[in-house]
């Protein structure tokens, strides 16, 4: 754990913990998680700096039907995965500077006790109720079907291929049992209605507390008002069961019967700080018990509100825990003014981030955008190396090139005892209280603009003084020295300010100076004081590797349009369940001339082909919709033969009816081949 040599009295020593949503255990880290976790790691520096007893704790999310499927895929039991997709996002994290005291999983033993804990104290005080429901049930797999695992046709606007909970056509939100046409999205089988016992968390019970702690202040202005929503059409029960198969922990005195992954990811906070109590010596109890005057905190994302807003607080105020002082949500990330896009390359993994560029180019330039609200932050890349550029470089680092080397060769590495501007360093020094009300309110943005203006009244008052003129003069010898170690000075209280955003650059800024860089030295000036010899501390942001990082997103996350998957949703190359020789012979491949191609107006992915089954490229044709626009020009494709699916039933689009489909393989991006037939072929022959 990081700790500060600041004190503080120890009636205002505050007691702090802090955790970050757990994120999932399927997937890498990108760059919409590392928002959260940069966000929640400044804050928790901040509270170290000023030398209060503050904790940081994370965890990965690691139940839950995905997960099973996932590790089916991947041939390994689920706890394979998740260890192992844990460690990697351990080291993002970790190369990302982000600070946990402790990084933990919600399978774990902690976990397992507190869950279990928690369910039966609310069974005990009758907030556990049970009933029969009905549910989509795969005959195939043997298991019932979450949502997100049924397709089928949209039952108000008639789309097909829609999720089992909505339409991206429409909007329509349904039950999964009133879609269309359902099948399994884990085996491609038609689902069949199947009755279950459920247990549910009796929600509505709390829904007086709810009201009057969401309105407490624990919550942005915006969350509770959304929260209003819920009150006013009326709490319901919460399902907290699953059934078998499903990776989790069984439901005590319920055999076959497991914890929803929502009931214990929460609980995971409680977990992971156990964890590390259990290790450190720290009361647990201190932080968790209905008296406690600790403070709790969890930054979150704004989709996950209700679970955190209204099912956690009444789960912890049932079970007889303390609820959290504040719940502190965000926005999404888009990139370039968009959603984040695999086509595009903006939905840029953490790990591939780091090839590339250094972390605290992006912790500052999400500090520079952050604020309390729970707006959208934009990533623009331009606008991203730009003030990076500007601020970090052209501002603050600049202040140091500018002074260190006159201190060195001229003074012998000693800083001046007199202040050649003092309004100049009160002025400076004398916004530490500012700058702190700032990080404490999470208004980072106001933080750094606050930073930066004064960087520039730094760089003006040099540029105003030249000592790189002065110099040349042997009788201004010691102005020259006054201007240089004001400028050092000046650079090492921005810095302090900086630190909780950039540590690695403070550390670098420590060594140079000989200095630990604690928030109050804000208010000193170092005399008489011995500093090394400066070296290059941050470099320029380099387009060319911007757009190199991009392109290498495009290349290793390009979609590929996929078959219906034999064991789940989430497989990278999934194979179409099994079919008879028979069900293969019925497939019409066919030679087809593309006669004509086409960009589809609003399609991401989409050419229109027109292909002729003609010899003489004149009679017959059909429309098909290719999602090949990643790898082909429309006209690159003019006058090409290809192999079609000739006897696929015509298949309504939004963009028009689709009569065929075109062959490709490939692993996605530019990397995408139309099957090219032998120079011999002609339009209608048949492909044997």
């Amino acid at each position: 754990m990081s700790s500060s040599k600041c004190s503080v009295q120890a009636a205002d020593k505050r007691k702090i913990l802090v955790t970050c949503a757990l994120p999932y255990a399927n997937g890498s880290i990108h760059l919409g998680h590392l928002l959260e976790h940069i966000q929640a790691d400044i804050w928790v520096r901040f509270q170290r700096m000023r030398g209060h007893e503050t904790y940081f704790v994370c965890a990965d999310d690691a139940h839950g039907t995905p997960i099973m499927l996932k590790a089916q895929e991947l041939g390994v039991s689920p706890e394979e995965m998740i260890a192992e997709v844990r460690e990697e996002h351990m080291r993002d994290f970790a190369d990302f500077h982000i600070s946990f005291d402790n990084y933990h999983s919600t399978h774990s033993d902690e976990n397992k006790a507190f869950a279990e804990e928690i369910y039966n104290r609310l069974h005990a005080k009758g907030h556990i109720k049970t009933r029969t429901i009905s549910q989509l049930y795969d005959p195939e797999k043997g298991m019932f079907l979450p949502d997100r695992f049924v397709k089928g046709t949209c039952p108000k606007c008639k789309s097909e291929d829609q999720n089992g909970d909505s339409c991206d056509n429409c909007g329509e939100t349904y039950s999964p049992t009133q879609v269309l046409n359902p099948r399994s999205v884990v085996s491609g089988a038609t689902p069949v209605l199947r009755d279950s016992e459920h247990y549910f968390f009796d929600l509505p019970a709390f829904g007086d507390m709810l009201q009057e702690w969401t309105r407490s202040g624990a919550l942005q202005d915006e969350m509770a008002n959304k929260l209003a929503e819920w009150f006013e059409s009326g709490l319901q029960q919460w399902d907290i069961s699953r059934d078998a198969p499903y990776f989790g922990f069984e439901i005590p005195n319920a055999p076959g019967k497991f914890f929803y992954v929502w009931l214990d990811a929460p609980i995971g906070y409680m977990g992971s700080f156990k964890n590390f109590c259990d290790r450190s010596g720290i009361d647990f109890d201190s932080f968790w018990r209905l008296d406690s005057e600790a403070e709790l905190y969890h930054f979150i994302g704004k989709d996950i509100i209700y679970f955190h807003s209204l099912f956690w607080p009444a789960m912890l105020d049932g079970a007889g825990y303390r609820k959290p002082t504040s719940v502190y949500a965000h926005g999404f990330v888009t990139v370039n003014g968009a959603k984040m896009s695999k086509s595009k390359g903006t939905f840029i993994k953490g790990r591939t981030y780091l090839e590339h560029l250094n972390p605290e180019y992006l912790r500052y330039y999400y500090a520079a955008k952050l604020t309390s609200r729970i707006d959208d932050l934009d990533l623009n890349l331009e606008d991203f190396a730009q003030r990076v550029n500007s601020d970090l470089v052209g501002k603050v680092v600049n202040i140091a090139s500018r002074c260190a080397s006159f201190i060195t060769k001229r003074f012998d590495g000693m800083l001046s005892s007199h202040v050649d501007n003092q309004a100049l360093a009160d002025e400076v020094m004398g916004a530490g209280d500012k700058i702190a009300a700032y990080y404490e309110a999470r208004e980072f943005s106001r933080a750094m603009r606050e930073i930066m203006a004064l960087a520039d009244k730094v760089n003006e008052y040099i540029a105003i003084k030249e000592p790189w003129q002065l110099v040349k003069d042997e009788s201004k010898q010691q102005e020259v020295h006054d201007i240089c170690s004001l400028g050092i000075n000046m650079f090492r209280t921005l810095m302090i300010y900086l630190k909780p955003v950039l540590p690695v650059l403070a550390d670098s800024t420590a060594a140079f100076l000989n200095d630990e860089l604690v928030w109050q030295g804000h208010n000193t000036l170092l005399s008489n004081h011995k500093i090394n010899k400066f070296k290059a501390m941050l470099q320029r942001v380099d387009m060319d590797k911007v757009n190199t990082m991009t392109e290498a997103s495009k290349e290793s996350m390009a979609p590929v349009a996929k078959a219906t998957p034999v064991s789940g949703p989430l497989m990278d190359d999934p194979i179409a369940p099994e079919i008879q020789f028979d069900d293969f012979a019925k497939i019409d491949l066919r030679i087809a001339k593309i006669v004509n191609a086409e960009h589809v107006e609003k399609a991401d992915k989409l050419l229109r082909l027109t292909l002729s089954l003609d010899e003489q490229a004149g009679g017959e044709t059909r429309q098909v919709f290719a999602g090949i626009k990643s790898a082909y020009q429309p006209e690159d494709l003019i006058g090409k033969l290809t192999v079609m699916v000739a006897n696929l039933a015509p298949r309504k689009m939004r963009f028009g009816l689709s009569e065929g489909m075109v062959l490709a393989a490939g692993p996605g991006g530019k990397d995408l081949w139309i099957l090219n037939p032998d120079d011999g072929a002609q339009p209608g022959m048949r492909v044997k």
